[in-house]
């Protein structure tokens, strides 16, 4: 693969999974389009067009040729710059490719409060009204932009540019594919989930949360008791940039929701949540991270991709690598074709009669 067709993978996997419905994010990015064909020279100069083929800006290649092949990636949660030197170090032996990190860099780092913008469409679809979690998320927005706005944003980027390795994250894209699996593993299971700890035995079936709990940092309550009936769950802290406003839940509360299910929570968000009786289960930040990176990165060794995990990568993979079949040499005489010309065997291969 190139590191053009790697990205479009991503970004194609993560539409796919965005659990708005990919209709509803094609929809959007009609519109995009639209917004930049009325834009004046002024407005356009300055404008990112990859968010006219791409809908989550923090996911990006920062630095590589788009043409260039793709054998070996090292890929991870956090990839700076001590894992560039990494990649450096392991091309010694074999070349590394390509660096996949899964949390943004760079520009990618900078516009991660654009991507929050879709949790307020999650919220809808849970019953919270839309003008009201708009409202609230935009404070949350300006927040996250002040936060992110004073860092080093292209550290990395340049010492890849030094180093010559290219690399790219895919944060969103894979938060999105992790959030519609563990909806299609609760829609499977709902009916036997009663209490909040029949949803916490769910997740310990997951290999990258049993592996999590192994490391002291698997899914856990944050909110609530074990014993409380689970209701209605919402899968709003999954993805989309980072946590939203923390006063949204008294909202979710009045919006019939019962259950919230995270990847990490502050203690501040966690204070809230309890104010407005709401059960919080955070099923871990790097583990839920991993399933949705592994999931992509399965998709990329089905291509014929190495992938060599690290920086807090849980590689887990659920696909089997078809067996070569090995053709055994046997001996076996000539089949004979009939001398009439109209046979089906003559028919069929074009044959025809040569005089002698």
């Amino acid at each position: 693969m190139t590191i053009e067709q790697i990205y479009k993978l991503a970004v194609e996997m993560g539409i796919k999974n965005d659990i708005r419905g990919e209709k509803n994010v094609r929809n959007r990015l009609k519109k995009e389009k639209e917004k930049y064909r009325n834009m004046n020279e002024k407005e356009k100069k300055y404008y990112d067009t990859e968010k006219l083929v791409n809908p989550y800006s923090d996911t990006r290649i920062y630095y590589g040729d788009l043409k260039r092949k793709v054998s070996r990636i090292l890929t991870g949660i956090d990839m700076e710059t001590p894992e560039l030197f990494l990649a450096q170090k392991l091309s010694e032996k074999k070349p590394i490719d390509l660096v996949i990190s899964h949390h943004p860099t760079g520009p990618g780092l900078a516009a991660l409060h654009e991507v929050m913008s879709m949790q307020a469409e999650i919220l809808a679809l849970y019953g919270v009204p839309i003008s009201i979690a708009q409202s609230l998320l935009h404070i949350r927005m300006d927040e996250v932009s002040r936060s992110v706005n004073s860092a080093n944003h292209n550290r990395a980027i340049d010492a890849a540019r030094m180093l010559d390795i290219p690399i790219m994250s895919t944060h969103t894209v894979t938060d999105n594919i992790v959030t519609n699996f563990i909806k299609k593993a609760i829609d499977r299971q709902r009916k036997n989930i009663e209490t909040v700890e029949d949803l916490l035995n769910l997740f310990q079936k997951i290999p990258e949360y049993q592996q999590a709990t192994r490391d002291k940092a698997g899914p856990r309550l944050f909110a609530g008791k074990e014993t409380n009936f689970a209701g209605k769950i919402a899968l709003t802290e999954l993805t989309g940039g980072t946590e939203g406003s923390k006063d949204i839940y008294e909202k979710m509360a009045q919006a019939g929701i019962d259950t919230v299910v995270g990847m990490h929570m502050s203690e501040e968000h966690k204070k809230e949540a309890e104010k407005s009786h709401l059960n919080v289960v955070i099923a871990g930040h790097i583990s839920s991270d991993s399933i949705g990176m592994n999931i992509f990165l399965d998709e990329l060794e089905k291509r014929g991709v190495e992938v060599i995990p690290c920086s807090g990568l849980i590689r887990i993979k659920r696909f089997k690598k078809a067996k070569k079949k090995i053709l055994k040499k046997t001996k076996s005489k000539p089949v004979k074709a009939k001398k009439n010309p109209t046979s089906p065997l003559r028919r069929r291969s074009g044959l025809r009669r040569v005089k002698k």
